[in-house]
């Protein structure tokens, strides 16, 4: 036979490796549902209404949480399928486990509903990505309503709850500069969470933040006003030509928490972060922890989730402003690339055992 109808014919199929993967895909279809239907738990608040709670019927627990009992009943039945909650036929009662609860409730510092909300949150804007695979391009801030809500969330738990007693230390001395009063730039700042909390905390430093999003920042305005924070400062800004428009030399500590890669010229912000850092000042970087290859993170416990976030968000969001399209996983090797190339000298990555996702760097001039 000639080598090019030799090449033609199908191959031999595994049968065993296509027995394996068909079960790999009907488990995936039915954990994807899972992760919609626990997004659904988290908004909704039935989690909370069910942590600690006796078993009860799904008309209890509609009542108890105030929603509509037909949607409650089918919201349990979906997460009695996928072992999520737990029912007794008999009684015809439901509970969930305190296993269970510790992972998805709000008075949990681990919970894992709030991730949940990402996946529904990226798939609202599937028809847009779409569009951009045929046609180049990319999906604007503004078609993800929810982004800023979600990630205030996460930051929650990945950022604010240990700013105090991990971060701040991997930069000795911050603290104490920070309590006699310091300059502090967050840029890519969001709603400003873990700005607010630094203001709170150290009310002689001053504060400021800038983010691309407005909702963000009128979110973040209206906080500081309701705690009275007068050393804080927020504006809406366009963070593509930092590089020439940044303040010189104005600020001792800049921070980015899931900042850079999204942007749309990460390099013009690295840059201007670089030109606004004060003589003896420190920048204080949390970005998403990967290889810089794709068989290098085969092995990330969240990767495929993160490209996923990544392809569906950070490098879509950053195309449609014309930007580079960096990408959540462009990895440790290109940051500190990418920082030397910026102009700094010294660039320090540090690992914290409650955050498996992210890297944290501690560069300076």
């Amino acid at each position: 036979m000639c080598q090019i109808c030799r090449m033609g014919r199908p191959a031999t199929l595994d049968d065993e490796r296509k027995s394996a993967f068909e079960q790999r895909m009907v488990g995936a279809l039915n954990d994807a549902a899972m992760i919609l239907m626990t997004s659904v738990g988290h908004r909704t608040g039935l989690f909370d209404a069910m942590a600690d709670a006796p078993a009860a019927t799904s008309r209890d627990i509609a009542a108890r949480s105030g929603l509509d009992e037909r949607y409650v009943r089918e919201w349990l039945g979906a997460m009695v399928s996928a072992g999520v909650i737990e029912t007794d036929a008999k009684t015809g009662t439901y509970q969930l486990p305190a296993e269970h609860a510790v992972l998805l409730t709000r008075s949990s510092p681990a919970n894992m509903a709030i991730a949940a909300q990402f996946l529904p949150l990226i798939g609202s804007v599937e028809d847009d990505v779409v569009a951009c695979f045929r046609v180049g391009g990319g999906v604007p801030y503004a078609r993800y309503g929810r982004f800023h809500e979600v990630m205030a969330e996460e930051s929650a738990q990945t950022v604010i709850a240990a700013l105090d007693d991990a971060i701040l230390p991997l930069v000795p001395g911050l603290r104490a500069r920070l309590e006699a009063g310091i300059s502090v730039l967050d840029v890519g700042c969001g709603r400003a969470r873990a700005l607010l909390q630094l203001a709170e905390a150290y009310p002689r430093s001053r504060f400021t933040g800038f983010d691309l999003s407005e909702e963000a920042i009128d979110w973040a305005r209206g906080r500081a006003r309701a705690q009275g924070l007068a050393n804080v400062s927020l504006r809406v800004r366009d963070l593509s030509d930092f590089d020439v428009t940044a303040p010189p030399a104005a600020f001792d500590l800049v921070t980015t928490f899931d900042a850079i890669h999204d942007q749309a010229r990460p390099m013009a912000l690295l840059k201007g972060i670089r030109r606004t850092l004060a003589p003896g000042g420190v920048y204080l970087a949390q970005d998403i922890k990967g290889s810089g290859s794709h068989a290098g993170d085969m092995a990330h416990p969240l990767g495929t989730l993160l490209y996923t976030i990544s392809c569906m968000h950070c490098m879509t969001v950053s195309l449609a402003q014309g930007g580079d399209g960096l990408g959540a996983m462009w990895g440790e090797p290109l940051a500190r690339q990418m920082f030397a190339e910026a102009g700094f000298g010294s660039i320090e990555v540090h690992a914290l055992e409650h955050d498996v996702m992210n890297s944290y760097y501690v560069v300076r001039p």
